[in-house]
């Protein structure tokens, strides 16, 4: 098992960072050519389209993963229910999509709302593909098939882009994307869609499931109201800036923290009948977790301004400070995702069901405090929000796996009391009177080194981990 995450966490991270890094870049490219406004309507509709995709990709695939001995018939079954759920959403994103573009004031989007929201039966499909590759830990099959996606439907975007097509650039690049994903996997994989079903396979599943599923939804509705609530307050292009603000974020997490939990997952799910061994594999994951992220993150704030100027130019600038406060965010949650992923493991879908319920309350508290104020503000209200989420996330764990808060702390505190250090230096030497190019590197060299030097001064178990581990592959 140790060498399946091993292969796991190596190929899930490969095809994250190859395709994340093709897609950054060509993102940086199209961001060159479209305007703020463009990003602003298509982060508008992707509130309804990523609600919608909560139905039909969190919660049957997960059942699948969890289920130790899920064979062919219960991954055909689910497939059916998958598909029958995402016609049903199509249809309804379908006749809703004329009221959406009333709300908004905007005649344009019932069309692009009808065209984007076809991608959901593929990405139903693709769902039952990606847990089929979990569940075998099967992770080098998708990488090929992931970063040519990311490749062709990228390249098509710009070319659109150029053509003066405007934001249909941004919505053929994410349809066609869906479908090569889809198709290579059905290629490659072994599992196909067969012509069985039964209920009695599929209940206990679904029973499961929607507990993911309701979760799931309420995380996602709580996440879009905010673009929707800023959408209809402010204009487009202020959205547009607080959205490329969390792009760089969103980044370390998809592609370091989400191969994590991708593979930590099934991995947890193996062994969750012995929970003292589930306990041993969250503190492990979290020690290494949090070292690896945390100074990413702190290190991005710090550096923000060169990123975004040198990337995406001056015109940009606005997106800086949403950048710092929500990188800062970003550190924190993967002890969040950590803890979730060993309840999801051993079973305890309800609890995270609770969970959201408790929290989403301080979320909309925190969300209406912030959209009183400014745009700024609400970055800074996701921040605090943030840390009491992590909080919420810690406790359950105190019972389930006696995983105390002293220990969680323990395992947590080096990081960050590192990153924190690192973060104070690496920011200061932005008052160097340099090209920004030069400040820039400087920053990453002393960053790097800082930190590093610090782990081993202090004799971090994670870097000695990492390194040994590293040392032996």
């Amino acid at each position: 098992m140790k060498n399946k995450i091993f292969s796991g966490f190596f190929w899930k991270f490969n095809e994250q960072i190859s395709s994340q890094i093709v897609t950054f870049i060509l993102s940086i490219v199209l961001a060159r050519i479209l305007t703020p406004k463009d990003y602003g309507i298509v982060a508008l509709i992707n509130v309804f389209i990523t609600l919608a995709d909560v139905f039909v990709t969190s919660g049957f695939g997960s059942a699948l993963i969890q289920k130790r001995d899920a064979d062919d018939v219960d991954f055909s079954t689910m497939f059916y229910i998958s598909e029958i759920f995402s016609i049903v959403i199509y249809l309804i994103l379908f006749f809703i999509a004329p009221y959406i573009s009333i709300f908004y004031n905007n005649a344009d989007l019932t069309l692009i709302i009808r065209v984007l929201a076809l991608k959901l039966p593929l990405s139903a499909f693709n769902a039952i593909q990606q847990a089929y590759v979990s569940k075998k830990m099967l992770f080098k099959k998708i990488f090929i098939s992931t970063t040519v996606s990311s490749i062709i439907s990228g390249l098509v975007g710009i070319i659109i882009a150029y053509l003066g097509f405007g934001v249909w650039a941004l919505v053929v690049q994410y349809i066609l994307n869906t479908i090569i994903i889809s198709i290579a996997l059905f290629v490659q994989l072994d599992w196909h869609p067969q012509l069985k079903f039964s209920w009695s396979s599929g209940k206990p599943l679904l029973d499961y499931g929607w507990k993911i599923v309701a979760t799931s939804f309420m995380g996602n509705f709580f996440n879009q109201l905010r673009t929707l609530l800023l959408g209809k307050m402010y204009t487009p292009a202020e959205l547009a800036f607080y959205n490329r603000g969390q792009k760089f974020p969103d980044l370390v997490s998809q592609n370091i923290d989400g191969t994590i939990s991708t593979v930590l997952f099934p991995a947890i799910s193996e062994f969750n009948d012995d929970l003292q061994k589930v306990k041993k594999m969250i503190r492990r994951s979290l020690r290494v977790s949090t070292f690896i992220i945390m100074p990413i993150m702190f290190g991005m704030a710090a550096t923000s301004k060169p990123i975004i100027l040198m990337l995406l130019t001056d015109k940009w600038i606005d997106s800086v400070p949403y950048m710092q406060y929500l990188c800062i965010a970003g550190a924190f949650g993967t002890i969040s995702n950590t803890n979730m992923q060993a309840i999801s493991a051993i079973g305890r879908s309800d609890v995270l069901l609770k969970l959201e319920i408790i929290k989403k309350p301080i979320y909309l508290i925190l969300l209406l405090i912030g959209l009183k104020i400014s745009v700024l503000a609400i970055a800074y209200t996701m921040l605090i929000y943030t840390i009491c989420s992590t909080l919420l996330n810690m406790s359950p764990n105190k019972k389930l796996l006696d995983y105390k808060f002293k220990e969680q702390f323990a395992d947590i505190v080096p990081a960050l009391s590192l990153s924190l250090v690192m973060f104070l230096i690496v920011d200061s030497l932005t008052l160097l009177k340099l090209p920004i190019t030069v400040v820039f590197v400087t920053q990453i060299i002393v960053g790097v080194v800082t930190y590093i030097l610090l782990a081993i001064v202090f004799k971090l178990e994670a870097w000695n981990y990492l390194l040994n581990t590293l040392l032996k592959r």
